[in-house]
């Protein structure tokens, strides 16, 4: 069954639009009493924004998201075991990657405002501190592979590779150091993300996670 058959069987689209239509009627009539104390919940429905357009009143209503796709068809069984492992790998790994993300882009906004250098190598060394606590047991128990795709989906979330990111905390040299060890274990520290081609099943996978459907 499609992405998208399943998604008319299961109501969802159906639910969303029967929403919409109610909200409108709720909200029509109750627009046309000028004296509406708009702090009280209507017995049926929910206040919501609006807008003006032409004269006419109408609701503003933020719909669920939904990607509509077809399913994967898979050349063989090889292929099929692939799928299911990186969907496997990007389900464990993805929240760190969100959480170092978020990290890195709260020190960046941080160190934008340090213009003192002795302060921002104190203040870098806090940083890495801080990333090495909160996940570095965590992390010395991924396997391989989910070290390769959480890589990808750091760069994913942060737009920074994790070249770049040793880099800019640990120095050029340190840099490269790394990278070459990773080099020696099949691990490239410059890789960039690439949703269309390459990590086309990283993408699916996290994009099946944000719509909640693993």
């Amino acid at each position: 069954m499609s992405q998208y058959n399943y998604l008319i069987k299961s109501g969802y689209l159906i639910k969303e639009i029967l929403c919409c239509f109610f909200l409108f009627i709720n909200y029509g009539i109750s627009s046309q009493n000028n004296n509406q104390d708009f702090t009280i919940l209507p017995k049926n429905g929910f206040w919501c924004r609006a807008e003006i357009i032409n004269g006419d009143t109408f609701p503003v209503v933020d719909l669920s998201t939904y990607f509509v796709y077809t399913d994967f068809v898979f050349k063989n069984k090889k292929q099929l075991e692939q799928w299911t492992k990186v969907k496997y790998n990007v389900k464990i790994v993805y929240p760190y990657a969100i959480l170092a993300a978020a990290k890195l882009k709260e020190y960046d906004k941080a160190l934008e405002k340090i213009n003192d250098s002795g302060l921002r190598k104190e203040f870098i060394k806090t940083c890495e501190k801080d990333l090495r606590i909160q996940f570095e047991t965590d992390l010395k128990n991924l396997s391989i592979n989910q070290g390769k795709v959480l890589m990808k989906l750091i760069a994913r979330e942060s737009g920074k590779t994790t070249y770049e990111i040793v880099k800019q905390f640990r120095g050029g040299f340190q840099a490269v150091l790394y990278q070459s060890v990773a080099r020696l274990f099949g691990h490239n520290m410059k890789v960039e993300y690439d949703a269309n081609i390459e990590d086309l099943m990283i993408e699916r996978a996290v994009k099946l996670i944000e719509a909640g459907r693993f």
